[in-house]
């Protein structure tokens, strides 16, 4: 047993009383930096935190890297690491479907409370998948572990309504016509296509679903796509 640090004796650190994002950068460039700083705000406005204000961070000019913003009741705090998630799986990548499920409240936010992802993330890995999908009670699913899902049902793409609000994605489906409404997991083996959204990896796309007793083969195409927020990094 240690005494705890006194950095770590703070709201945000015991009780999850902060906010974050994850901004790609390319040569030390915030890429989607209003979307991310809009959606950050609403966040801390929410959690009655300190707007989140103030120009990009100088940074250094790595290939691709990752900046994180994190809000707490003592300020707004910053770090940035290079982005690097190996070679691009050219087949596409897979998805579990888990159990985990967001609080209600808090999934439409990036807050401290994150231990939700982290647990489906980890079922996923287990199953030898590339990402967890959380859902509800009600048998809906909501969010990736750390992708947005998009998703493409009777010819329309589907955004399923009540996860985070992904900006990847958002940038994706700039000038596509798509749906936000609730997707239950019966739905997912009617699924045609699907893809990933996140500042990480992308736009991925989806070559299997699996869940308890189930699993659907997709075809993974990539899109062919060359905005530096959308792409595989490198």
């Amino acid at each position: 047993m240690k005494p705890l640090p006194a950095g770590l004796n703070q709201s945000a650190w015991l009780h999850g009383e902060a906010a974050f994002t994850t901004v790609r950068t390319r040569r030390g460039v915030p890429l989607l930096w209003e979307m991310h700083l809009a959606r950050l705000a609403g966040t801390c406005a929410f959690l009655g935190l300190p707007a989140p204000e103030g120009e990009p961070p100088a940074l250094d000019p790595l290939p691709w890297g990752l900046l994180r913003l994190t809000a707490t009741p003592d300020g707004l705090f910053w770090s940035h690491r290079p982005l690097q998630p190996g070679p691009r799986p050219a087949d596409g990548v897979s998805v579990r479907v888990t159990g985990v499920q967001p609080h209600p409240q808090l999934a439409a936010h990036k807050t401290g409370n994150h231990l939700p992802s982290l647990l489906a993330g980890r079922e996923a890995a287990r199953a030898g998948a590339f990402e967890g999908w959380l859902t509800d009670g009600a048998g809906n699913v909501l969010d990736g572990a750390r992708t947005s899902p998009l998703l493409e049902l009777d010819g329309r793409l589907v955004v399923p309504a009540g996860g985070l609000p992904g900006l990847t994605r958002a940038a994706f489906l700039r000038g596509k016509a798509f749906e936000e409404r609730p997707v239950r997991i019966e739905e997912l083996p009617h699924v045609a296509r699907a893809w990933l959204c996140g500042s990480g990896v992308g736009v991925v796309p989806v070559r299997e679903i699996v869940a308890d007793g189930w699993r659907v083969t997709l075809p993974a195409v990539w899109p062919d796509l060359s905005d530096p927020a959308l792409i595989w990094p490198g």
